[in-house]
């Protein structure tokens, strides 16, 4: 049962990022700026940082599933999503072990989580001519806004998920051996 917690978490997650932009004050939302909630991506790195080993890669496996189900239920467009989130919690996960397990480690995961997903999500919508913002006002009106927005996110769920992510970490360590 302990194995269906972390989907269900990014499962839940997922939707209330689908109504994230409702549940912003209206000011936010009609202003020039452009906060896109990566709530799964947050808690992907999480995983990956307080879940995963150097031998497991679990939070990989969740961003390709979670990915995926992104790019049917919100975009319309396959495998975007899903290969952005399988490539930046790799590279999250890589970069993890050379880092302490600690909320300053996951701010900066965190930051360069959303700074490669969004950048990258953004690359290959402009590639197929569905978005097209020029980068100096994609940076300025879309990316800060999107960091902050996801950062603030991370901040109010760090102390709920990431104790709880070291603890099944633990016990399914100690059920392996």
């Amino acid at each position: 049962m302990k194995r269906l917690y972390i989907p269900l978490i990014l499962f839940f997650v997922m939707i209330l990022e689908g109504v994230a932009l409702e549940l912003l004050p209206a000011k936010l939302v009609t202003s020039h700026l452009y906060m896109i909630p990566h709530w799964v991506l947050i808690v992907l790195v999480l995983v990956a940082v307080f879940y995963d080993t150097e031998n497991t890669h679990a939070a990989v496996l969740y961003g390709l599933i979670f990915g995926l189900v992104i790019d049917i239920v919100y975009t319309g467009v396959l495998g975007i999503y899903m290969f952005t989130y399988g490539i930046c919690i790799y590279l999250i996960h890589s970069l993890s072990r050379f880092f302490h397990a600690n909320i300053l480690s996951s701010l900066l995961m965190g930051i360069l989580a959303i700074m490669f997903a969004d950048a990258s999500i953004h690359l290959l919508f402009s590639m197929i001519e569905i978005a097209d913002m020029a980068w100096g006002n994609y940076f300025l009106y879309r990316l800060l806004p999107t960091i902050v927005a996801n950062m603030l996110f991370l901040l109010l769920f760090y102390p709920l998920l990431a104790k709880r992510f070291e603890i099944w970490k633990d016990q399914r360590l100690h059920h392996s051996l």
